[in-house]
């Protein structure tokens, strides 16, 4: 039967004589199909972005072209977060793996080198902190060496010392105690340290020495007040 709604010359002469209905289509009222959803699985409850490979498999009879592509994307992304998550932790190097592990450590890659000496407890808790950071920011490489097996008679005053590259060249030396404010160092702020010399990208919005400082003098000030007041 041929359709009533379409643009020929006979339908135009059955209109005219009344006795084919004006040409508007009622199908337009129609409800257009839904596209799709890339976000939610068929009984709404899993988010795609969070599927593995193997469960995009199960949905791919619903519309191949489409999940193909999401597919695609996920790989990509999987793969980007891959490459960012390199390390992850503190390697124990010695001297002959110095140039492999930090003057060809690679295109875009920070390394974070600590000599340490056993004994020493700043060194032990700037370890600790170290492992922390690595864990958090697994895309840069964090190394930690016995300090005279890098370099020899490396001297004990200049502990610990922390050496910053970027793609194999040195950047920055921290050395001593000093340059770390000694055991009131923090694992945020030597975060907030390695932040500012663009090893890392921090969330913190201020440095967390200067915060602990003045928590520690306000501390002071209102012990002094109470000890006055007690003499009195």
């Amino acid at each position: 039967m041929q359709d009533p709604y379409q643009d020929t010359e006979w339908n135009d002469a059955l209109r005219k004589a009344g006795i084919l209905p004006p040409k508007e289509d009622p199908r337009k009222d129609e409800p257009e199909p839904e596209p799709v959803s890339l976000t939610l699985t068929k009984d709404g409850t899993k988010d795609f972005a969070t599927m593995s490979l193997d469960e995009l498999d199960d949905f791919e009879d619903d519309d191949p072209e489409i999940f193909e592509e999401y597919k695609r994307r996920r790989i990509a992304e999987m793969k980007e977060a891959a490459s960012m998550r390199k390390f992850g932790d503190v390697t124990e190097i010695s001297g002959v793996d110095f140039v492999q592990e930090v003057n060809k450590a690679g295109e875009g890659i920070w390394v974070v080198l600590h000599l340490y000496k056993q004994g020493i407890p700043l060194c032990a808790l700037i370890n600790r902190h170290l492992t922390g950071l690595a864990y958090k920011f697994p895309h840069v490489k964090f190394l930690k060496s016995i300090a005279t097996t890098c370099v020899p008679n490396f001297p004990d005053s200049s502990l610990p010392a922390i050496f910053l590259y970027y793609e194999g060249d040195l950047r920055r030396q921290l050395v001593g105690a000093l340059e770390f404010g000694g055991m009131n160092l923090s694992q945020d702020g030597l975060e907030w340290m390695l932040a500012q010399e663009k090893v890392l990208q921090t969330s913190l919005t201020e440095d967390p020495r200067v915060s602990g400082n003045r928590t520690n003098i306000s501390t002071v000030r209102g012990r002094a007040r109470q000890e006055d007041s007690d003499s009195d």
